[in-house]
């Protein structure tokens, strides 16, 4: 047994009696945690490890959102949790490397395994590598039931990466050190402060048969490097991440985006929107058409709206909003649409004339914002609106660019 406290407790919790104490747990409650911890150590149970059993619960509680049931079979760390792909994200990744002829794949900084997991469960062998004893003692109790995944704990990169590997790596995009209250550490942003490097990302891409990096959702289509195939992912709405791939998965730009049924343990029936080359957004104001449509973030991350707008024989409001125009509107997973009712300048003093005009009995006001520079709560506050709205029906303003103007469009939803 490790020497280190926090991996002894992480192993203790994996098997035994702390597996036990873990399973019988009631589902977590934070205003009954403080209760149920001190009548657990007037059971005679070890304090270190209620405490340990107890942080697991809270953790699970707050994954099953993400995690699924699943959630429940899971070791956990707060870092771990916040950068953990979406179970449903894992497999359609592990779907691409095994239609790449991969036959072993190398998770180089596995994290809680979870990515692993989903290698393994698609047939493939698996050797993660996490330098973070504790996180790696959480992995290796996560990838037990799969006898071909092993988990090393070390350097991910002192491992050799052979032609015929497949390796997936998920920089940290944390840096390590001092955690605030909730157990997180800081965020990163650039690409120079990844771990391992972006180089050295390039370089196992270089050796292994097929690679693919998980990023931030943020990541500049720009930066996209030379060989390398992009998708930006998103789910049920939430944009999640950008993965690169190398030698398997997209050529070029892609958004993927997903539409589960049955919540996190359910299917998803995934739909791409690939890059079509450069389309010319809208040219005036006035030739904006009777519809709008908000694309997927996914789809807006990848720079791909005017790819996306050329399929539904639209053309992009203006470039970076996110929204695209047309006469009618066509069904598609990525794109919500409204009807346009009016076109007025974004001048708070004009909205709100109009909003007297024609809101009678005055009804809930939604704003939604892209690719203006306005802050929506201090636009909702000039437009005075009461405290109470009386009436039912909505009125949708969407604050954005048209051409090279700054517009309030009142829009009406459309179920299409």
């Amino acid at each position: 047994m490790s020497a280190d406290p926090a991996v002894e407790l992480m192993t203790r919790l994996a098997g035994g009696p702390g597996a036990e104490l873990l399973a019988s747990l009631p589902p977590y409650d934070e205003s009954d945690a403080l209760t149920l911890m001190s009548r657990l150590r007037a059971q005679g149970h070890d304090a270190e490890l209620v405490s340990a059993a107890l942080t697991q619960a809270r953790l699970r509680a707050s994954g099953r959102a993400r995690l699924g049931s699943g959630v429940d079979d899971l070791l956990l760390t707060q870092d771990g949790l916040e950068q953990a792909t979406r179970p449903q994200v894992a497999a359609r990744r592990a779907e691409l490397m095994v239609r790449a002829g991969v036959r072993h794949v190398l998770d180089l900084g596995c994290g809680l395994g979870l990515d692993a997991m989903a290698f393994a469960r698609a047939g493939l062998a698996v050797t993660a590598v996490e330098r973070d004893a504790v996180v790696a003692a959480a992995a290796r109790a996560n990838l037990a039931p799969w006898p071909d995944a092993r988990v090393v704990t070390g350097d991910a990169l002192a491992l050799p990466v052979g032609p015929d590997d497949g390796a997936f790596l998920d920089p940290a995009r944390r840096t390590p050190g001092v955690a605030d209250v909730h157990g997180r550490t800081r965020r990163v942003r650039g690409l120079d402060q990844l771990s391992p490097s972006f180089e050295q990302v390039r370089d196992v891409a270089a050796r292994a048969r097929a690679t693919v990096a998980k990023l931030g959702p943020s990541f500049d289509p720009g930066d996209v490097p030379s060989g390398a195939g992009a998708e930006w992912v998103s789910l049920d709405g939430d944009l999640l991440e950008c993965a690169l791939w190398w030698g398997a998965g997209p050529r070029g730009r892609h958004a993927v985006v997903g539409r589960s049924a049955g919540g996190p343990d359910g299917s998803v029936t995934w739909h791409e929107v690939t890059d079509l080359g450069p389309t010319a957004p809208l040219p005036r104001v006035e030739d904006l058409g009777c519809h709008l449509a908000a694309v997927d973030d996914a789809v807006a991350a990848a720079g791909l709206t005017g790819s996306l707008a050329s399929v539904v024989d639209g053309r992009e409001t203006a470039p970076g909003t996110g929204y695209l125009t047309a006469r009618e509107p066509v069904p598609h997973p990525a794109l919500r649409w409204y009807a346009v009712r009016e076109v007025l300048p974004l001048r708070a003093e004009t909205v709100r004339s109009w909003l007297r005009q024609h809101r009678q009995p005055a009804g809930p006001v939604t704003l939604k914002k892209r690719g203006v520079r306005v802050d929506p709560d201090a636009f909702r506050r000039e437009l005075r609106l009461p405290r109470r709205a009386h009436g039912s029906e909505e009125v949708v303003l969407v604050l954005t660019t048209v051409a090279d103007s700054p517009r309030a469009l009142v829009v009406d939803r459309l179920q299409v």
